[in-house]
């Protein structure tokens, strides 16, 4: 495909994943073209020559309507453009090297131009509506919402606050959406700060940098409802347990308001079955931009609390019980 830039005329979003994430992931995909109701300029960047040719061959299989258009890129591509795009910032260089989700912070600047919106999508979304993007706003950051806080690991959450950085509660990386005006200065400290090469190579450490970035940019949460996560409650962790399936626990989420549904860990293979099996309602139109929630501060008394309230459960048993046999 073409290398060009995104028209402004359409949307730009990306996607940074791993061949390895197609099966799920194609679902999620042919979704998004079948029901945006505008055009949508979509880059994927991905890892070596095979998976760049697997995704491309993956999504030419899609219908396409709308005059939508698509690139792949692998990640010697992106190497390429990182060489230049982040010459001055050592930390961000290195950092790129780290977990394959961390290029989800980095990688798509570099195939986009200054003041661009990006719209930074993970490889396990359903959209199950007709819908439109939200604005992207001129400056700030917008992230989805969830009720938990999922920031780790500890030690570098802790050297977060020992920085006096503030971090956003309740943020959910599933949708990202800004413009391509980072304070990358800001952000190759930061990742120094925190140890550098020295960070551990966990995935959660993506989500702490967004959330330090939220509140440092501004912006707020999509409206939950419209772009809803799925919430693995106890009680679906016990029904599953008692062998309700996946597609049951789908079935009850309240869908029918919903432009996108995060659907994380072991619920993108629910609706992997449920595309397989046509279990889905017939999409519904939503026309309507949503409003944008505030942020909302995680204190580091809010965040130890929390931390508090989970070794006890762990002493307790409850995650060896509920994993077992999972």
């Amino acid at each position: 495909m073409s290398t060009t830039i995104a028209e402004p005329s359409r949307r730009n979003l990306f996607c940074v994943m791993s061949a390895k994430a197609l099966p799920y992931a194609e679902k999620g995909l042919q979704s998004l073209f079948a029901n945006v109701l505008e055009p949508v300029f979509l880059t994927v960047i991905t890892d070596g020559d095979e998976d760049k040719a697997s995704i491309a061959e993956a999504i030419a299989r899609i219908p396409l309507q709308l005059n939508h258009r698509w690139s792949v890129y692998s990640q010697s591509d992106a190497d390429e453009r990182a060489a230049v795009f982040f010459r001055r910032h050592a930390h961000i260089t290195k950092f790129r090297t780290g977990h394959p989700c961390w290029r989800k912070l980095t990688d798509p600047a570099l195939f986009s131009a200054a003041d661009d919106e990006m719209i930074i999508l993970d490889p396990d979304l359903y959209f199950p509506n007709k819908f439109y993007f939200e604005s992207s706003p001129k400056t700030g950051l917008q992230l989805m919402w969830q009720p938990p806080s999922c920031l780790l690991p500890d030690e570098v959450v802790m050297k977060a606050y020992s920085l006096r950085v503030k971090l956003a509660h309740h943020v959910d990386i599933g949708v990202a959406q800004l413009r391509n005006n980072i304070d990358l200065d800001w952000v190759d400290w930061f990742i120094g700060a925190l140890g550098g090469s020295s960070i551990p190579r966990a995935m959660h450490v993506e989500a702490i940098i967004w959330s330090a970035l939220a509140m440092r940019m501004g912006g707020g949460y999509f409206d939950p409802e419209t772009w809803y996560c799925w919430q693995y409650r106890q009680w679906k962790r016990v029904a599953l347990k008692v062998g309700v399936s996946g597609t049951a626990l789908l079935r009850r989420e309240k869908l029918s308001a919903a432009k996108c549904f995060h659907a994380s860990g072991v619920a993108k293979w629910f609706v992997k079955d449920a595309c397989e099996r046509n279990l889905f309602a017939t999409p519904l139109s939503i026309s309507k931009r949503s409003s944008v929630w505030d942020y909302v501060e995680l204190t580091e008394r809010e965040y130890l609390a929390d931390q508090r309230l989970k070794r006890l459960v762990r002493r307790l048993g409850y995650y060896k019980i509920m994993s077992a046999n999972n």
